[in-house]
């Protein structure tokens, strides 16, 4: 296994006023799973942009070699083509195709210039069995979770004959169960001497399946590791990511609980779609100001859905129950009216829904409170750009300017920009909703503190994650849902993972 099949040497990449890469070299031997680690912002996805054909030969400098030959690519189509094959954080997948429709997007089976549906068909039974998905070819993509599509994603990939495939952050929007069993696909490939490199920030997940890392920071190559001669552990890879030890993952708390600030009652919604279908049945819990309340969970238990419902019926149809705010019943039926009443809900869609990608920073960040900067409807500018300022000062936003478009700046400040945008806001109760996907572990203590931070201020957060050892070293107090219902209740002192597990797989609630 030690025949080269790729490398980079001194590759620099530029964009206007940032080095995202400098003089970089990567080098991945034939058969291994490559782990490539890093912060935020440290050119991880940037590098692997310049490999796939994304960032076109030109737009940098420096060379790639590949199977011992010299690679100019000019578009992701001519990397393909050589077998290198790039799955993206953010799936590609239409999801109003069939599951075939997809895997052959681009790469449709024709005869004659028609399409050969028996031929499509038959080649995507196939490669699904490769993957283990045992799913119709003709099943619609939005029809499935996101771990049946990220699977589709690997089908397609197979499809166009890959030997080199990169996965990046291959399982953050994934549960335990189905990160597992990508993470035994992975396995199972390499056996059968695929070459892969995977990019994540799961750093126990990296010590399964790697058999060497290469750790970038601020764009540099740190180091390369080869898992086997080297004493590698989480800590020392964390040190080569943010340049120093991280002796604690959490910030330590010390809660100062008050009183009740929101319960929710007897609170019920139906599938937007399939209104027969119940979603939430007959929820129940509170938050009490200082406290971080947790709410635990397999995808799909409904805890997404519940948090858009209550912010102002942002999901669902036919809900009943109450809310109450400080002991008092209000009215959340749309969006302003929860906003107004003190809620505010951080999106795990933070691309999709918590951003407009294409404006800057000092838009997103005042987004939600632009009547505290206005006069009869008309902006003031210049109150716009002091509080933008202020809040990136205060939360430590990485950026040359508050005028730099959001889409530009890393998924851990891009965190912060959406965190900035409901804090502004001033609410009373803040619901997070997966506050940490697809950051690093230097961003997620910055992130951890600021939430720390606001319930020393007394407000209350409702916090969904589906990662347990951030629900346990976070949170006062979880709730465990199954099911769309409440299964489980359960203090910091009684909280194990072994306990929220159990009550995430049992649908009944405890009684």
């Amino acid at each position: 296994m030690s025949e080269m099949i790729l490398e980079m040497r001194n590759i620099t990449k530029e964009f206007p006023g940032v080095k995202a890469l400098d003089d970089v070299n990567l080098k991945i031997k034939k058969g291994e799973i490559h782990a490539l680690c890093g912060e935020n912002g440290a050119g991880k996805s940037t590098l692997m942009k310049v490999l796939s054909g994304v960032y076109p030969y030109g737009s940098y400098s420096g060379d790639i070699y590949f199977k011992g030959e010299e690679c100019q690519f000019k578009d992701i189509k001519q990397s393909e083509e050589l077998g290198i094959v790039i799955i993206h954080q953010e799936l590609a997948l239409i999801p109003y195709l069939s599951i075939a429709e997809n895997i052959f997007l681009g790469n449709e089976q024709e005869r004659n210039g028609v399409i050969d549906w028996n031929s499509t068909i038959i080649k995507t039974r196939e490669l699904l069995d490769k993957v283990g998905l045992h799913e119709s070819p003709n099943t619609l993509v939005t029809n499935i979770g996101v771990g049946k599509q990220q699977l589709v994603e690997i089908a397609k990939a197979l499809s166009k004959e890959v030997s080199l495939l990169i996965l990046d952050e291959p399982t953050a929007s994934l549960n335990e169960d189905d990160s597992e069993n990508l993470l035994n696909l992975l396995l199972e490939f390499k056996k059968q001497g695929m070459t892969a490199i995977i990019i994540s920030h799961k750093l126990n997940e990296i010590s399964k399946v790697a058999d060497s890392i290469t750790i970038l920071r601020d764009g540099k190559t740190i180091e390369t590791l080869d898992m086997k001669k080297d004493q590698i552990t989480e800590d020392r890879i964390i040190k080569g990511m943010v340049g120093r030890d991280l002796t604690h993952r959490y910030p330590e708390r010390k809660p100062k609980i008050g009183d009740k600030i929101l319960e929710i009652k007897n609170w019920n919604v139906y599938h937007p779609l399939h209104q027969d279908r119940k979603v939430i049945d007959d929820v129940n819990l509170h938050i009490r100001k200082g406290e971080i309340v947790g709410i635990a969970g397999l995808m799909g238990a409904g805890r997404t859905e519940l948090a858009m419902s209550v912010f102002g019926k942002s999901y669902g149809k036919k809900i009943t129950g109450q809310i109450f705010m400080k002991n008092r019943e209000v009215k959340m039926d749309d969006v302003s009216q929860a906003i107004d009443q003190g809620l505010a809900y951080v999106s795990e869609d933070r691309k999709g829904n918590g951003l407009i990608l294409m404006e800057d920073i000092k838009k997103n960040i005042t987004l939600a409170s632009l009547n505290k900067l206005s006069n009869k409807s008309v902006i003031n500018e210049s109150k716009e750009i002091l509080a933008a300022e202020s809040y990136r000062k205060k939360l430590r936003i990485k950026t040359p300017s508050i005028f730099q478009k959001a889409g530009n700046l890393s998924g851990g400040n891009q965190q912060k920009i959406v965190l900035s945008k409901w804090i502004m806001s001033e609410p009373d109760v803040l619901i997070l909703d997966e506050p940490t996907r697809g950051i690093d572990v230097g961003a997620k203590y910055e992130i951890y503190t600021i939430i720390d931070e606001l319930a020393k201020e007394g407000k209350g957060i409702l916090m969904i994650s589906s990662e347990l050892p951030e629900i346990l070293g976070m949170c006062d107090r979880v709730y465990v849902m199954c099911e769309g219902r409440i299964t489980g209740e359960v203090s910091r002192k009684e909280a194990t993972q072994e306990n929220l597990m159990k009550y995430m797989t049992q649908s009944k609630v405890r009684g």
